[in-house]
């Protein structure tokens, strides 16, 4: 059986697996198209949650980023699970005690205001729409290379599958669909990293073999992969740049992950409030067994890809055309992978022509740059099996699982857009009167449309998946997690100082992030370069400022006006004291 079919069974196989959950598990109302009738075990909806925040950046693109910077983006794997700490202690259970359906639901009512809903809802979409376009950039990537179909049609595939089981069966679908497709996801990251690293280092679990000795070379394999990159004028993986830039990053990821709405309303489908807490336990427990692998991952697939492709040595050495690897030819018919022979020697180099030995020996030998001119770092773990020589059915298995990621991360936020606007906009604002079957139809039909949005700018993402999804959490960061939290923790704060703070992080982050990657992503529109930014600030380490404006207007402003009414403080006292953790206040 050829490659391409043997894809094609399993990733189908898969698909069916999700339509069946979907048609069992049908959304008959809104309350378990909203919250899945309040009933998912918390383990259960650890799992589901761990599948619906593990998306394609974690599964496709994390391992890529850390494997082409190193030492550096360990920040993902920290912002990432220590946000997971702060949305636990912090959020999840005082939020399922308030009893609601969504976040601008809270946010409306903590702060008894239509207006604050709204700019919630405002701030809900806007981070959601960034964040769903890195997964539809990551599913096309999947759908592309191992169905063998071009970039649009993988992402129209996607966008039919979710359509599927995400509108018929709301979050009481996604939530069980999501279970099998973290267990799909977990299977297949897992098992290419524990093949590879026996390859490479001799040990079974990939952890171990990252800190162990490279086969091939007796060292061990991060020294071995320190030495090749140093000879070739990069950085070494192991070596770290400005401590402050990463700790800044490390935070707007961390603060983000904590004001995720698509991830917060998971701790609204369990029966009680400490459940809830558990639900977030449990998600780390399923989370940790992915991030604790991708550094392995990252490491191995450098290294590979780097002696597969120049295996007389790397230094200094250039490979003829018609030597490349077969995995990369296989991978170059995406258009993520190419490489151009400019001195046309029929040779391909690869080198850091800012190196300067590196450079001496590039007009030594009449080169002119370094030849692996696209290496699209969302194909890397997609690709490693192959790069790796592994068995057909576990590069079928990783197709599945990428697609997996892709698809429950997209499910969980056209659920929060599509819950959004046909619960805080259309019922609470526009038409109050609306019957529950209305608002159910309007739910579905908010989420077609949110699908039919993701996929138009999934065509064009203004990055790699996991640098996407990182400017949403700077979106989240900014606007809803500083509102969350004063409404959880301050009395005081009130509905205009609330609003005021909400749109004065939107508004500063949003206009950030579009100076420089350009007014609606569209290149060459962009006013602001890397050498401009704001005391140095790149746009997706912005989160944490954009929340400290938001922090500082909120309170200035309500200190200047009247303090909230009594009945809200008692809410928020009520909310806030742990009596009654067992019992929650349905909806």
């Amino acid at each position: 059986m050829d490659q391409t079919t043997l894809n094609i069974i399993v990733v189908g196989l898969s698909f069916v697996l999700y339509f069946g959950i979907a048609i069992w598990a049908k959304a008959g109302s809104t309350a378990e198209f909203y919250a899945a009738g309040r009933g998912v075990n918390p383990v259960i909806n650890g799992m589901a949650t761990a599948a619906d925040w593990m998306s394609a950046a974690s599964f496709i693109s994390m391992a890529g980023l850390i494997a082409f910077v190193g030492y550096n983006n360990s920040t993902f794997l920290m912002g990432w699970t220590g946000g997971y700490v702060l949305m636990a202690m912090l959020l999840a259970p005082y939020l399922r005690k308030f009893g609601k359906y969504t976040v601008p639901e809270f946010v409306g009512d903590r702060f008894y205001s239509p207006t604050a809903r709204v700019v919630a809802v405002i701030a809900l979409i806007t981070m959601s729409v960034t964040y769903v376009i890195g997964q539809m950039a990551g599913a096309g990537v999947a759908f592309s290379r191992f169905l063998e179909v071009d970039n649009t049609t993988g992402l129209l595939i996607a966008s039919g599958v979710v359509f599927v089981y995400a509108v018929l069966g709301g979050m009481k679908g996604i939530t069980y669909t999501q279970v099998a497709q973290y267990c799909v996801l977990i299977i297949a990251y897992t098992i290419p990293a524990i093949f590879i690293s026996l390859q490479l280092t001799g040990k079974f679990l990939p952890q171990m073999g990252l800190f162990s000795e490279h086969a091939a070379s007796g060292q061990y394999l991060l020294v071995t992969l320190d030495g090749l990159l140093n000879d070739l004028g990069f950085n070494q993986y192991t070596t770290g740049s400005s401590p402050w830039l990463m700790a800044l990053f490390t935070l707007s990821l961390m603060i983000g992950t904590a004001g995720l709405p698509h991830v917060i309303i998971r701790f609204f489908t369990v029966p009680k409030v400490s459940d809830a807490r558990w639900s977030a336990g449990w998600a780390l427990v399923f989370i940790a067994l992915l991030y604790l692998t991708a550094p392995a991952v990252g490491a191995m697939a450098r290294l590979n890809i780097m002696t597969t492709m120049w295996p007389q040595g790397v230094q200094g050495e250039a490979v003829a055309v018609d030597d490349l690897p077969d995995w990369f030819r296989t991978w170059s018919t995406t258009g993520l992978l190419a490489v151009e022979d400019k001195n046309g020697d029929g040779k391909i180099q690869y080198y850091n022509d800012k190196s300067e030995a590196m450079t001496a020996l590039a007009a030594e030998r009449g080169w002119q740059g370094n030849e692996l001119v696209t290496f699209n770092r969302d194909i890397l773990v997609l690709a490693n099996p192959e790069i790796a020589g592994l068995p057909g059915w576990v590069i079928a298995l990783i197709a599945a699982g990428g697609i997996a990621a892709a698809l429950s991360t997209a499910a969980g936020l056209l659920l929060a857009i599509s819950s959004a606007v046909s619960h805080d906009l259309i019922k609470s604002t526009i038409n109050p009167n609306i019957s529950e079957k209305g608002e159910l139809l309007a739910a579905r039909v908010s989420m077609a449309v949110a699908i039919v949005v993701a996929t138009y700018l999934g065509l064009n993402p203004p990055g790699f998946a996991a640098q996407v999804v990182a400017l949403a959490f700077g979106l989240a960061a900014a606007s809803l997690f500083p509102t969350l939290m004063m409404g959880i923790f301050s009395k005081r704060i009130n509905s205009a100082g609330a609003t005021a703070g909400m749109l004065a992080g939107l508004i500063s982050t949003t206009l950030y992030l579009f100076l420089y990657l350009g007014w609606f992503f569209i290149p060459g529109t962009n006013m602001l370069t890397a050498d401009q930014y704001l005391f140095g600030i790149p746009p997706t380490h912005f989160g944490p400022i954009g929340a400290l404006l938001n922090f500082a207007v909120a309170y200035l402003v309500s200190s200047m006006t009247a303090e909230p009414p009594q009945e809200i403080q008692d809410l928020v006292e009520s909310v806030r004291i742990p009596r009654g953790a067992g019992t929650a206040v349905n909806h």
